[in-house]
């Protein structure tokens, strides 16, 4: 992989030209909005998620927040299930 790449000055043949794809810098830099809370943890889970932050290069607030979001997302998930099927057996008796 040391190796030297030896360029040349050929010519390129047909170019195409790609549209842009990639998001705009305010869609990266999108935040969701946050709510400070004060909460109290056990010693053992906050060590925990700082040492898989230590491993993982983030902040283990950020690491907790998106469990918290994966917990909400996947009830909302299943309490429209809930929801629908109670609707359904409401209707057929």
């Amino acid at each position: 992989m040391s190796k030297k790449i030896q360029y040349t000055d050929e010519p390129l043949g047909e170019v195409k030209v790609v549209s842009d794809f990639l998001p705009s810098p305010e869609e990266l830099a999108f935040r969701e909005e946050t709510v400070k809370v004060t909460i109290s943890l056990s010693r053992k889970s906050v060590d925990f998620f700082k040492s898989e932050a230590d491993k993982h290069h983030t902040q283990y607030q950020r690491m907790i927040r998106q469990l918290l979001d994966a917990y909400v997302d996947r009830q909302e998930r299943t309490s429209v299930k809930h929801s629908t099927r109670t609707d359904q057996e409401r209707s057929a008796g």
